[in-house]
């Protein structure tokens, strides 16, 4: 089992705008909608079934299909549980503090399928997962902060 969390401050920089909490989920739901502006590496992201409190969405990321059922703790967290694909597991992403003191969370636990755990694929897979995905937490809030510049009815 592979586990990756990354907390970055929201509100830290002077140069980019300030997010309020609502700003934030609405780009997390936005994320689980449709991640393409969001996660790099991701190819895919169709959207099969909504409900009250989520959605299941078929993804490619990196070269690998997936399906997805994401619940949504509204203005918390959002949770991605892997229904299928070449890694079982969770992401979570969290809204974490107050005001100026907002952070955002990413986390995951995954596991490959097909191979045991900390064996070399899995060992390689950590690596490029915890790159890219690390990458995903920036490129998700520049894209929430672009957003709320262009758009500040986000």
């Amino acid at each position: 089992m592979i586990y990756v969390s990354k907390e970055v401050a929201v509100n830290t920089d002077p140069a980019h705008p300030k997010l309020s909490r609502s700003e934030i989920w609405k780009g997390l739901v936005m994320k689980a909608d449709n991640a393409l502006p969001f996660v790099p590496g991701m190819a895919k992201c169709d959207v099969l079934e909504r409900s009250a409190n989520g959605l299941v969405r078929d993804i490619v990321f990196r070269g690998e299909d997936a399906r997805e059922r994401i619940t949504f703790y509204p203005e918390t967290k959002v949770v991605f549980l892997r229904l299928s694909g070449n890694a079982d597991g969770f992401i979570v992403n969290e809204i974490l503090g107050e005001g100026d003191a907002l952070s955002l969370r990413f986390s995951f636990a995954l596991q490959l399928v097909d191979a045991p755990s900390d064996s070399e694929k899995e060992r390689e897979f950590r690596e490029v997962m915890e790159r890219d995905y690390l990458k995903a937490v920036d490129a998700t809030l520049g894209a929430i902060r672009k957003m709320a510049t262009t758009n500040p009815t986000v």
